[in-house]
């Protein structure tokens, strides 16, 4: 069974930083793309941040030069390091990955085929 597990959600103030964890099973994820989408209450689910398989990054605009997305494939992990925190960063955030191997980055929740349960991220002001 495949499951992805995030971590490392939280509370903050503005100005701070987290770094979020999404741990892999069921199977290898290392030649896939994956990303980090969230959803603030009343809002449609965005992505964040994505990686490819062979490790290009790709940011929204709201989050260039504060986050930062990276993989350990040792550790069948996909990080998401969050400085400089806001509160329009308030959201779930959740993992996901594309089952095909090699398949672009995809920019919309349909793209992905396996996600994770989220993470709960409240920054406050």
């Amino acid at each position: 069974q495949v499951q992805l597990v995030e971590s490392g959600g939280g509370s903050v103030q503005a100005g701070g930083s987290l770094k979020l964890s999404c741990a892999a099973s069921g199977r290898t994820f290392s030649r896939h793309a994956m990303g980090w989408f969230r959803q603030a209450p009343g809002k449609q689910r965005e992505l964040v941040a994505a990686i490819t398989s062979g490790d290009s990054t790709n940011y929204a605009d709201s989050v260039k030069g504060r986050f930062t997305i990276y993989r350990d494939r040792a550790k069948s992990t996909v990080y998401l390091q969050m400085n400089s925190l806001k509160p329009d960063d308030t959201a779930v955030y959740y993992c996901a990955a594309r089952a095909r191997v090699y398949a672009p980055v995809g920019w919309t929740a349909d793209d992905y085929d396996y996600w994770g349960q989220g993470t709960q991220v409240t920054v406050s002001s």
